[in-house]
């Protein structure tokens, strides 16, 4: 990752050239994440007092006081390297829903969440990360998804392949899993969200598949999808921050997406649900074996 001086004439680069993101700029973005999420996430994992959790919209919405130190630091890092950048944090646009006005028009803009899979980092359960995407005039451009357990980042460049980086700057490409029939296919269900009746048919459905799981952290099954460990993913509710960075991993690793009704998706939309499969053919038989 880039030394504190690397990343100060990063910044200044920044400000007089017109190119697009590109590799120096998403190791500083991975270097911001890792940093912010050892300084001040990992210190309180399975240390938080009690009034360091809340409530935000409900039981399976949670925020921790680390959440919001750790999007801090992010966003004024991001707003240091990258000026007159648009940041979307989690939890400020949570606190003020107007922050997501103009992010297909940005010319340069992030999506930020500090701890995805807080409800798993409040219970103590190492499945939690941190990560990030940068989006160009509402095209996704880079991503990021750092796990603090295993100390590795899950990165994607546009139009440059998706990798698992360590801090020694080794790398292992990442590719989806081969199509697979449908009974043999596996993968995340994220069914929370999902409106009745819609709800009620894809629970039903699940059976049809070899194996379902939901481990409460899109940052984890994005990462494990595109390694290839499982072929597909299935979301309803699309807050860019969660998916944003997922997405593009799960493109250049070389997988297939829509929305439910087979349209792009786009981190300005916040409905419509999500399928990512392994290849369109796939996408077609999961659809209709779960949603129609």
């Amino acid at each position: 990752m880039p030394c504190s001086g690397a990343r100060g004439a990063m910044s200044l680069a920044w400000r007089n050239r017109s190119v697009s993101f590109g590799r120096p700029d998403l190791d500083a973005l991975a270097g911001l994440l890792r940093d912010a999420a050892r300084s001040l996430v990992l210190p309180h994992f399975r240390r938080l007092s009690p009034g360091a959790v809340r409530c935000k919209t409900g039981p399976l919405d949670v925020v921790t006081d680390a959440d919001v130190a750790a999007e801090r630091a992010i966003t004024d890092g991001l707003k240091r390297l990258f000026p007159g950048c648009m940041v979307i944090g989690e939890e400020a646009a949570s606190a003020d829903p107007r922050r997501l006005d103009g992010l297909a028009e940005a010319a340069l803009a992030f999506t930020v969440d500090p701890i995805d899979g807080t409800s798993n980092f409040a219970a103590g359960l190492p499945l939690f990360g941190t990560m990030a995407a940068a989006i160009e005039r509402g095209r996704i451009v880079a991503a990021a998804i750092y796990d603090p357990i295993g100390d590795d980042t899950a990165l994607a460049l546009l139009a440059h392949g998706a990798w698992i980086e360590s801090p020694d700057g080794s790398r292992t490409a990442l590719h989806v899993a081969p199509a697979a029939a449908l009974e043999q296919m596996t993968g995340t269900a994220s069914f929370r969200f999902l409106p009745e009746p819609l709800r009620g048919r894809v629970c039903a459905r699940l059976p049809r598949l070899a194996a379902c799981w939901d481990y409460r952290c899109a940052a984890h099954e994005y990462r494990m999808t595109a390694a290839g460990h499982g072929h597909f993913l299935l979301f309803n509710r699309l807050l860019p921050w969660d998916h944003a960075p997922g997405w593009l991993l799960h493109q250049e690793a070389g997988g297939y997406s829509a929305r439910f009704d087979g349209s792009p998706y786009t981190p300005a939309v916040t409905e419509g649900g999500l399928i990512c499969t392994p290849d369109r053919a796939s996408w077609e038989v999961l659809r209709a074996a779960l949603l129609t």
